[in-house]
C-alpha cells in the first residue's frame, strides 16, 4: 500500500528527535559541529548514543542522509553494547531521526516501519498509552544537543536537564549536564547575573558524583578562580591533570586557569600539548592567541623601549592564532573582535576594519555582542584612525540598544568623556552637546541633558530631534 506523504508528516512531527527540536542550522557552524563531536566520540568516556545521533543530524543539514544513516546505525550499535536490557527506551530518539530521514529520502514505507516502532515502543513503555512519553533520558539528549548548537540554546538547555533531573535528582550524567548550562549561562551573561556563584552548587555537585570526570572538575576551578577562590581552584586543576594528563577537554581550560593566574608560559605549554591532539580546535588557537596578546601587553607595559623585533613576533602569532580560530569557526564573535583589535594595534587598518564589518555580518549575535561591538569599533575610530565623529557614532549605536550590560556602561563612560573633551576644546557643536544630551538623559540626568540640548538648539536652532527631546524632559520634570 502507498503511504501518503502528507499522513506521515503529521505522526513525524509527534516525534521526540532532532527533527522536532528546532535546532537550526543558520546557528551554528555545521563544519566546526561535525569536527567538535568526532572529537567528543574519540576521547570523552561517556556513552556516544547522544553523539551519533547529533553528528547524523548534522550529516543531514549537510545534504549527506547516507552519512546520517550510517551514524544511526552507529548509535544503535552504542545501545546494544551499554543497553542491551532497554533497547527500546534507548532507541526512541534514533528511530525517531531515522524516521525522518527516510522520509526525506522520499523512503515512506521505511520512515513509517520506524514510526510504527516508536509507536509500539511508547505504548510498552507507558501506563497512558500516548506518544510523548517523558523519559528523563530523551529530556538530558535534548539538552546536550542544546549545549552544542550554541548561546541561543543555553536557557533551552536548562530547563532541558531541569525536566530530567525531576525525575532522577541524583543521576550523574544529568547533573554535568545542568551544571555545563548554568557555568555557560553565567559564563555569557554574568553582566546582568548580580550573582555570579550560581552554577557553584550545580558544579560542586557534579563533581562529587562524577569523580572520573575532569572535564566538570577544570570548570568548577575556573568558577572558583572567577568567585576569587583561585587556590582551591588549583587543587581542582592539579588533581584533574594527574587523572587525565592527556585529555584534550581537559587541557583546554587547565591552559585557562594558568593564563588568567598569569602564568602565561605554562598555559602556552598544555596548550600546545592538547593542539597536538586536536589540531583544527578554534577554541584552543584562540587561547593560544590570548597568551601570546598577553605577553605582548605585559611586554609593553614593563619595557620602556620594548625591543621591535619581540613585539612584531608577538603580533604576528596572535594574529596568526585568531584568524585560525575564525577560519575554524566563522561564526566565533570574540575572535573577530580580537583579531579586529590586533591588526589594528599592529597598524593594519584595512583589516581591522575588514574584521569588524566581518563581525557585524555574523547572524547570531545578542544585544552585548553588538554592544561590545560597537565599543571596540569606537575605540579603534577613536585611537587609531583618529575619527572621533565616527567614535561617537559607533558609541551611540552602542548606547541605543536597551539592554542593560556592563559594557554599554564602557560605552557610556566613553561617549562622554570623549564628548566633554571636544566641548572643553571648544570643538563641540550641536551634534557635541545633542549627543551629550541624550547621553545625559540615559543617564537619568535630566536637568543637565535640558541645558545640553539647549546648547544644541542655539547652534542648530530648527532641529527636530533636539526640539522633541526638550519637550519630553521638560514635560517629565
Amino acid at each position: 500500500s502507498a503511504i501518503s506523504k502528507n499522513s506521515l508528516k503529521s505522526s513525524l512531527l509527534q516525534l521526540e528527535c532532532h527533527f522536532t527540536w528546532s535546532l537550526l542550522k543558520q546557528h551554528v557552524d555545521l563544519d566546526e559541529l561535525e569536527e567538535t563531536i568526532g572529537n567528543q566520540i574519540e576521547f570523552l568516556i561517556k556513552s556516544n548514543i547522544t553523539n551519533y545521533n547529533l553528528l547524523s543530524y548534522v550529516c543531514h543539514l549537510k545534504n549527506s542522509n547516507e552519512d546520517a544513516l550510517r551514524n544511526l546505525q552507529k548509535a544503535e550499535e552504542e545501545v546494544k553494547k551499554n543497553h542491551p536490557d532497554e533497547i527500546a527506551r534507548r532507541s526512541l530518539v534514533t528511530w525517531g531521526n531515522y524516521a525522518w530521514i527516510y522520509y526525506h529520502m522520499g523512503r515512506y514505507e521505511e520512515a513509517q516501519t520506524y514510526i510504527s516502532k516508536v509507536e509500539n515502543s511508547c505504548k510498552a513503555l507507558s501506563t497512558t498509552a500516548q506518544w510523548k512519553i517523558q523519559l528523563p533520558e530523551i529530556y538530558a539528549e535534548q539538552g546536550w544537543s542544546f549545549l552544542k548548537f550554541g548561546r541561543i540554546y543555553y536557557e533551552r538547555a536548562k530547563k532541558s536537564f531541569e525536566n530530567a533531573l525531576e525525575r532522577e535528582p541524583n543521576n550523574p550524567e544529568f547533573n554535568t549536564g545542568y551544571a555545563i548550562a548554568m557555568y555557560r549561562l553565567e559564563d555569557y551573561f554574568h553582566r546582568q547575573y548580580e550573582d555570579e556563584s550560581l552554577s557553584l552548587k550545580p558544579l560542586k555537585r557534579a563533581v562529587e558524583l562524577n569523580p572520573k570526570d575532569t572535564f566538570i572538575m577544570a570548570l568548577l576551578a575556573l568558577k572558583l578562580q572567577d568567585l576569587k577562590q583561585a587556590d582551591e581552584g588549583e587543587r581542582y586543576i592539579e588533581e584533574a591533570m594527574k587523572k587525565t594528563p592527556d585529555l584534550p577537554y581537559l587541557l583546554r581550560y587547565a591552559a585557562k586557569f594558568y593564563r588568567r593566574k598569569g602564568e602565561v608560559d605554562k598555559a602556552l605549554e598544555i596548550l600546545k600539548k592538547a593542539l597536538a591532539v586536536t589540531p583544527k580546535s578554534s577554541f584552543l588557537h584562540h587561547q593560544i592567541g590570548l597568551c601570546h596578546r598577553a605577553k605582548l601587553l605585559t611586554l609593553k607595559k614593563t619595557t620602556r623601549y620594548p625591543p621591535q623585533e619581540q613585539v612584531e613576533e608577538l603580533l604576528r602569532l596572535s594574529i596568526f592564532h585568531f584568524k585560525t580560530a575564525i577560519d575554524q569557526k566563522t561564526k566565533f564573535f570574540s575572535a573577530h573582535i580580537d583579531l579586529a583589535n590586533m591588526y589594528a594595534l599592529g597598524k593594519r587598518y584595512e583589516e581591522a576594519e575588514e574584521t569588524f564589518q566581518k563581525a557585524l555580518q555574523i547572524n547570531i549575535l545578542f544585544d552585548d555582542d553588538k554592544q561590545q561591538l560597537y565599543y571596540n569599533y569606537g575605540n579603534f575610530q577613536r585611537f587609531h584612525m583618529k575619527s572621533e565623529s565616527e567614535a561617537i557614532r559607533a558609541y551611540v549605536k552602542g548606547l541605543k540598544i536597551e539592554r542593560e550590560s556592563y559594557i554599554k556602561n564602557s560605552c557610556r563612560d566613553a561617549l562622554k568623556k570623549l564628548l566633554e573633551q571636544r566641548i572643553q576644546r571648544g570643538l563641540g557643536g550641536a551634534i557635541d552637546f545633542g549627543t551629550l544630551g541624550l547621553v545625559h538623559n540615559l543617564n537619568g540626568e535630566k536637568h543637565e541633558a535640558i541645558e545640553c540640548y539647549e546648547k544644541a538648539l542655539a547652534l542648530y536652532p530648527d532641529n527636530e530631534e533636539y526640539l522633541s527631546a526638550l519637550c519630553e524632559l521638560r514635560l517629565s520634570i
